[in-house]
């Protein structure tokens, strides 16, 4: 039987508090598209389409033509016949759908703690001032972006980094394939020598996506002559590309962004069938993505890795905007 749904959708802006900077430039305004579907029967699923195209996903201008040209009405087909060119959309239709069918239902996990989740430090020398004031809001894993400054000054900042950090912390170091071989081989190296001196009481946890997406056999081999693991990112935007480098051999950890991989369906099923290594991390959505995507990472997190979404420190903290978008326009 195919249920029909009231559609509507609004875009939306958020300014970030400061610019975010990695080595695909600088950004300042998070934008995207907030979904509301109304079923016969008054439930309302709320959902989000929260692009960013640099990183392998539909444009916004993209997402908002394909809301744009769809009729009021829509069915279940329509939510699960999107392409797979607009994955945003297909992650933002099928969370309404879920959040509004009752899915998740009574089993609907509580909120994550702070030390459950990864927080995202500025980068360059900020990052040595910004760690103890998420520290003492319960973070126990950093996300550092390297790659953005010559890397004599970052392998510099890492290690006051290193002997700052308190003993149980965990450091992520992420590239945003932003690494030249040489460069990746001296990040790795530099981590392997640390731990390797056993003076270092944190743990480096994972260098993220270090060689840009189409030196995934570099990567690979990267990956089997160091200690330090290497997680791939920008390599697994997509379902797509999740599954190809899977099928070429990639068992190391998979970086997942809910916000921009694809059908949730399809996702659930293609981790229980492989059973990866994963780590979901945020793609700066509102709180309505990021429900959908924390109740996902709930269901399929493999090693109790903390998750990347420790990001409410860039934006200002608005409590009624989603009421204000709905009702402004």
């Amino acid at each position: 039987m195919t249920n029909d749904y009231r559609f509507e959708f609004r875009p939306y802006q958020r300014r970030f508090l400061r610019s975010l900077t990695t080595n695909h430039g600088k950004w300042d305004i998070r934008e995207g598209i907030i979904l509301r579907l109304t079923d016969e029967s008054g439930k309302v699923g709320w959902g989000e389409i929260a692009p960013i195209s640099w990183f392998g996903s539909e444009t916004l201008e993209q997402a908002l033509d394909f809301c744009r040209q769809l009729p009021e009405e829509i069915t279940d087909e329509t939510i699960f016949s999107i392409p797979d060119e607009l994955p945003a959309c297909q992650f933002g239709f099928e969370s309404a759908w879920e959040w509004g069918s009752g899915k998740w239902g009574n089993e609907f996990f509580s909120m994550p703690n702070a030390q459950s989740f990864s927080a995202l430090l500025p980068s360059g020398e900020a990052a040595l001032n910004q760690w103890e004031t998420l520290w003492q809001q319960a973070y126990r894993t950093f996300k550092w972006k390297i790659g953005v400054n010559v890397i004599a000054d970052e392998l510099e900042i890492f290690e006051s980094l290193t002997r700052i950090l308190p003993a149980s912390t965990k450091l992520r170091l992420d590239a945003n394939g932003g690494l030249s071989y040489e460069e990746a081989n001296l990040w790795l190296s530099t981590c392997d020598n640390l731990k390797a001196n056993g003076e270092l009481p944190l743990e480096i946890e994972f260098i993220e996506q270090p060689l840009p997406v189409e030196q995934f056999q570099q990567m690979l081999e990267l990956s089997t002559s160091y200690e330090t693991a290497i997680a791939l990112d920008e390599s697994v935007a997509t379902l797509g590309q999740l599954a190809a480098c899977h099928q070429q051999g990639w068992r190391g950890i998979f970086v997942i962004k809910p916000g921009i991989v694809g059908s949730p369906s399809r996702l659930r099923k293609f981790c229980h069938q492989h059973q990866i290594d994963t780590v979901f991390s945020s793609v700066f959505e509102t709180a309505i993505a990021r429900l959908a995507a924390l109740q996902l990472a709930a269901e399929l997190s493999q090693n109790n890795r903390a998750v990347g979404f420790g990001i409410d420190h860039f934006f200002e903290q608005e409590e009624t905007w989603l009421q204000s978008l709905w009702n402004d326009l």
